[in-house]
Parts: C-alpha cells; sequence; structure tokens
C-alpha cells in the first residue's frame, strides 16, 4: 500500500467518491443512464413478458415463470447445512433485537394543543438482492428484517437467478428466516424498473432498498420520486485509526476484509505510528497470499489504498470527518472516549476486538450503510426509513383571533385572497 505522510497530504488524497460524486466523467456515465434509461421504459411497456426476455439475455436462465415457488424455498432448506441455518437465525434475531430496541426509543403519535402527528409504517417495500453466482444472504436479513420490525405488511425481494433458473439455496433459506412475503428471480436495471411500476406478477412498492451494479444504483436514481430509495450505494470503504498499541494483523485483515468486496473498495489506515504502517504494509502482503479473492482485494488496496501518518489522534479524526467513509475503526488505547468525536461515518467499530466484518453479520444494526462521503448528511438503514409521519392539525374551540388574523395577513401578503376568504368565512360564520 502506499505510505503517505501527513496531514494536508493525506487530505489531498482522500476525495469522495461514489454515484453522487460529480467528478465521474459524463462520458463514462451517459452510456449507462440511457441504457438504463431504455431498460425502464421497456419494462413499463412490457411488463413480465419484458422481464423475461431481459433475464434470458442478462443472466441466461430461460424462465416460464418470475416468482419463487414455496416448494423451491423448501427445497432450499434441504440443501443448505444445519450450520448455515443456524447462523442465519442467530444473526436474524440479533438484527431483530438491535432494530425492536430502536423502534422502542422513537416518540411515535402524539396530540398537544390540537397539534400533532401520526407514524405508520409503509406498505410494501422492495428489496434488491445481488445474485446469479454470487450469494449475499446476509443482504436479505439486513434489509428485509428492519422493515419487517417497522410493521411493513409486504416485503418483495428481487435476485437475478444462475442460469439453470435457481437462485441460490442460501438466499433462499434467508429471505425465509426474514419473513419476506414474495420472491421474484429478476436482477439488474429491469428488476428496479418492475419495482417502481409493476408488471404483471411483480407489485408496485413504496420504496426500493439494497445494493447493487452501477445499473442498479442508476436504476435506483431514476425512479426515485416515483418510489422511495434507502440511498445510492457505492464502494465499501473503511478508515482504520490506530495507534502503537494496536495488532498489526487485525488491522490488515480488517482492511483485506472490506477490500475483497470491490476493485473499487475504498481502505485506509491512519496511524500515529511509522512502527506500525510499515508491520500492516507487510502483514498485508503476507494475508493476501492465502486469499480466496486475493485478485480483487489486491486491486483495491493498490488502486485505492493507502497508509496515512500523522502527528496526533486529532489529525486522524480530522481526515475521517472530511471522508465520511462508510465504516471506521478505531484501534486506540481508550478507544471509547473518541467515538463521539466522530461526526461523519456509517458505522464506528470500537476496540481492536471488533472486527467490521462482524458488523457485516451478526452484530444486529444493518450492514447497508452510506458511501461516497453521504455519511455527511445521510444514515444507516434503519427502522424509520420504513416509516412514514403524517401531522395533524385540529381545533377544539377557534377562539383565537390573533392566529386567524396572522394567517390572513400572511395570505394577503403572498396574494392568495382564497386562502385567506377560507379563514375569514369561518370567522364571520362564528361571530352571527
Amino acid at each position: 500500500m502506499r505510505i503517505i505522510k501527513g496531514f494536508d497530504q493525506a487530505k489531498s488524497l482522500l476525495t469522495r467518491r461514489g454515484p453522487q460524486d460529480k467528478s465521474r466523467p459524463e462520458s463514462a456515465r451517459a452510456p449507462i443512464e440511457d441504457a438504463v434509461r431504455k431498460i425502464i421504459e421497456r419494462v413499463r411497456a412490457g411488463g413480465d413478458r419484458t422481464l423475461l426476455s431481459y433475464t434470458k439475455e442478462f443472466d441466461g436462465a430461460d424462465l416460464d415463470s418470475l416468482e419463487v415457488a414455496q416448494s423451491e424455498i423448501a427445497e432450499a432448506y434441504r440443501k443448505v447445512s444445519k450450520e448455515l441455518i443456524s447462523a442465519l437465525e442467530l444473526a436474524a434475531k440479533r438484527i431483530e433485537e438491535f432494530h425492536r430496541s430502536c423502534k422502542k426509543r422513537l416518540k411515535f403519535d402524539f396530540r398537544e394543543q390540537g397539534l400533532g402527528r401520526q407514524v405508520k409504517p409503509l406498505d410494501k417495500v422492495g428489496i434488491y438482492v445481488p445474485g446469479g453466482t454470487a450469494t449475499y444472504p446476509s443482504t436479505v436479513l439486513m434489509t428485509a428484517i428492519p422493515a419487517k420490525v417497522a410493521g411493513v405488511k409486504e416485503i418483495i425481494a428481487v435476485t437475478p437467478p444462475c442460469k439453470d433458473g435457481t437462485i441460490p439455496p442460501p438466499t433462499l433459506v434467508a429471505t425465509d428466516i426474514a419473513r419476506v412475503s414474495r420472491v421474484f428471480k429478476v436482477g439488474g436495471a429491469q428488476a428496479i424498473a418492475a419495482l417502481a411500476f409493476g408488471t404483471e406478477s411483480v407489485p408496485i412498492v413504496d420504496k426500493i432498498c439494497g445494493p447493487g451494479n452501477i445499473y442498479v444504483v442508476t436504476a435506483k436514481r431514476m425512479v426515485y420520486g416515483i418510489v422511495d430509495i434507502e440511498s445510492l450505494a457505492g464502494p465499501s470503504e473503511i478508515i482504520l485509526v490506530a495507534d502503537e498499541n494496536a495488532n498489526p494483523a487485525f488491522c490488515a485483515a480488517d482492511l483485506i476484509a472490506q477490500a475483497e468486496h470491490d476493485t473499487m473498495a475504498s481502505v485506509v489506515l491512519i496511524t500515529i505510528s511509522q512502527s506500525l504502517a510499515n508491520k500492516v504494509n507487510e502483514e498485508i502482503g503476507l494475508q493476501l497470499r492465502n486469499l480466496k479473492r486475493s485478485r480483487t482485494a489486491t486491486q483495491a488496496i493498490e488502486t485505492n489504498g493507502m497508509i496515512v501518518t500523522v502527528n496526533s489522534v486529532a489529525e486522524a479524526i480530522e481526515l475521517v470527518n472530511y471522508y465520511a467513509p462508510e465504516h471506521v475503526s478505531l484501534m486506540l488505547k481508550n478507544a471509547e472516549k473518541y467515538a463521539s468525536q466522530i461526526q461523519n461515518a456509517g458505522c464506528i467499530f470500537i476496540g481492536s476486538n471488533c472486527p467490521v466484518a462482524l458488523g457485516d453479520y451478526v452484530a444486529g444494526p444493518s450492514h447497508v450503510l452510506p458511501t461516497g462521503g453521504s455519511a455527511r448528511f445521510s444514515s444507516p438503514l434503519r427502522v424509520e426509513d420504513f416509516l412514514k409521519v403524517t401531522n395533524i392539525i385540529s381545533r377544539g374551540k377557534p377562539d383565537n383571533r390573533e392566529l386567524e388574523q396572522a394567517a390572513i395577513t400572511l395570505a394577503e401578503a403572498e396574494g392568495l385572497d382564497g386562502h385567506a376568504q377560507a379563514i375569514k368565512l369561518r370567522t364571520q360564520e362564528r361571530e352571527k
């Protein structure tokens, strides 16, 4: 990995990336946007027939039906190990417990002096699960369970099939454990279009969640406003802040774990110890040798990886807040006291015994986190994402003339005489 010395040089190199990054060349975005726009238009016009055609073209699967049958889910249970089922059930239990705890702390319906609000869950939510040759049962749990805890009535999962028309068994088992309502064998931008506009089989949803490739992310951006989305997720990111007490092997392992996600993943170590920087750099080389996804991780580390040495923990934290990464790991002495100083991050991992990979699977909070610098203004996927607020206004005894007159004055100042008249009529009727 590159070793960068000094705060100023590091800050100049820690430029934000991601789908919302305007520095991405227009020439690179335009062909993708044109292709996605065409896919969306064709799905709107052709419905299931178009989805089946795209699934054959892009995934190599010739399907008769898009929806997964219950018999396929039952068969999936027979194809996975009991150990995996137990692990998924444990993860689901912890995810549900965490989000139920969060929900208990929310203030819901209230009325005070005629004013208030009511909070209701969304009716239908769509979750996108990357698939095909890959298997991501954890994504199912991390997206569907917060929605279920919020009270969403129907959860629709979409995921691309393998060439033989099947969905990876771990994914199907996860949909059952997470109590997903229906599962469809469709992926890519066409799946996002189906959820947003509906087809003969796929119902229209209120919100779409879940990560995907650039075509999926672009489609989510294009349908936003027709439906809600949780985020425009980009490649994985980690900044690890460590001092001389940190274990070099642990540091290297956590960086590699995020690097193996994607060749565009961003992995950064910031340390006040030059000795640790050298040891971690050496350890990364050693650990990469035995990694199945060594090629992916190595490319990510070479392209978007760096080790930064700074003069103080304060400088390290300033760099973290500037970059606003998806994951922050604090491998520092008395790490707990520094957590409150992190203003911009998707999730903070405190101490050497808290690997980021634990958060990817079983810790409890959702692993769907803001990326590309969006942690400056957005939050992880949570129960609140599946709730909507309606304001309530009522008047028992409308005897506040000062309130009415102020509203009339404001309406007339804006030239909206109809607004003023609506208030005046009630005042006149009351005074008869």
